[in-house]
């Protein structure tokens, strides 16, 4: 049963101060409307792109949003920032109205967009579980049964007959979402505000609104940039791009989509040259490029089969080797860490000057799919060079195993399977 429905939602907004515009636009819009014609605004507008300078005041946050969501189902909803995903969420809560379209829902509505929204920093926690619980349509007997249930939840027992505005943003957090979540609303929507918690929260907030979609048959709309958290809770998701559906589908294509619009470094190519994203250092020394060499040239790293990865580098006053230390990790299309592995750890011999440091693997163990790295070079104590995210490369389909003889595959073993050397 369909529980929520969008049907060409759009919403725009004009660019500069904040206010109704200026006296030609009311006029011309006023006119407009008095002859029953269509806003003439509405046919202009620039894309919602945040990187680029708009030509026009408007602005379209959003355009032509179609979707359905059942009841029950989790929905992923998750894009890059500014890609209109808040503003999609406000419009569902109905915290502001579409300039175009309409939104048709079946039951109640709780809302955790930001930080403690709804809560009085002059009242204690106690009090406003009463008002937030009011303003999502609770009654005040109602939330006297929920009440040592949600106390207990977020864990904030100890501060909760104490005014709000001396709680941490991370305990508000926990109480806006403990309300949210024990009020038994149809549908739950939720920001990118559990990334305010810890670990341990996170792990709890998780859980809850799995046990509120499966358990309790209710609907959970859910945006994040956590992609572990959006593929462990979501089975649908849905890609916003400047203000329009991206795409839509099975959770897992919807987030490769997005981190491989995300990379724009050519994955398949055996030679990567370093992302200038989020990258800092002094550059005493810096990587190059990054080569990978398979079994044989032209072959692509495969799971069970060497590999070396050559980490070219640019040293241009000639630093010792023996006081440049450089780290890589590798994560998957998850974000999920996998490996680190450093010179530093290895009793390698240096040489006085290299501009090559190898890493090879006797035995890839990595199973088939797209990898992240991100590189780190440190010159003595100093950060010469740290690269997030810096490249993204692929693994093809093989196997780790001899002659269907089992290899211990554990983290001793995979350090055992390769070694470090400069060339």
């Amino acid at each position: 049963m369909t529980i929520l429905k969008a049907e060409n939602i759009s919403k725009q907004y004009r660019l500069g101060t904040i206010g109704t515009g200026t006296l030609s636009h009311d006029l011309n819009r006023f006119w407009h409307r008095v002859r029953g014609k269509e806003d003439p605004y509405l046919k202009v507008g620039a894309v919602n792109d945040r990187s680029s300078k708009s030509t026009t005041d408007y602005v379209w946050a959003l355009r032509d949003i179609n979707f359905e969501v059942k009841k029950g189902e989790v929905l992923g909803i998750i894009g890059k920032n500014g890609a209109g995903k808040s503003t999609l969420l406000k419009i569902l809560s109905r915290v502001t109205s579409p300039t175009t379209g309409v939104i048709k829902t079946k039951g109640r509505i709780a809302s955790l967009l930001e930080v403690g929204t709804g809560f009085h920093p002059e009242l204690t926690g106690r009090e406003n579980i009463y008002l937030n619980g009011a303003i999502l349509g609770m009654t005040r007997s109602e939330i006297t049964v929920k009440l040592d249930e949600i106390i207990d939840f977020s864990g904030c027992e100890m501060y909760i007959d104490t005014p709000v505005k001396r709680y941490s943003s991370g305990m508000r957090v926990r109480l806006a979402f403990a309300v949210a979540a024990h009020l038994e609303p149809d549908i739950l929507v939720v920001d990118e505000v559990l990334a305010v918690g810890d670990a341990e929260f996170q792990k709890k907030a998780i859980g809850k609104m799995q046990d509120i979609s499966k358990g309790e048959g209710r609907t959970v709309l859910f945006v994040s940039h956590n992609m572990a958290a959006v593929k462990s809770l979501c089975s649908r998701g849905i890609l916003l791009n400047n203000g329009v559906i991206d795409k839509t589908g099975n959770v897992i294509e919807i987030i490769e989509a997005y981190i491989n619009a995300n990379h724009k470094t050519e994955s398949n190519s055996l030679k990567k040259h370093i992302s200038n994203a989020e990258r800092t250092g002094n550059k005493q020394v810096e990587i190059d490029f990054v080569q990978f060499v398979g079994e044989r040239e032209g072959l692509a790293p495969t799971t069970g089969k060497p590999l070396t990865i050559n980490f070219h580098l640019k040293n241009p006053n000639n630093v010792l080797a023996e006081n440049i230390q450089l780290d890589f990790r590798i994560d998957d299309s998850m974000g999920n860490r996998l490996l680190w592995l450093s010179t530093s750890v290895f009793e390698i011999e240096k040489k006085a000057f290299s501009n090559i440091i190898s890493f090879k693997f006797e035995k890839l163990p990595l199973n088939q799919g797209s990898y992240i790295v991100t590189t780190h070079v440190v010159v003595g104590t100093q950060v010469a060079d740290w690269a997030k995210n810096a490249f993204r490369f692929n693994v093809e389909e093989g196997f780790y195993y001899d002659s269907f003889k089992q290899v211990v595959t554990n983290q001793t073993k995979v350090l055992t399977d390769f070694n470090v050397q400069y060339l």
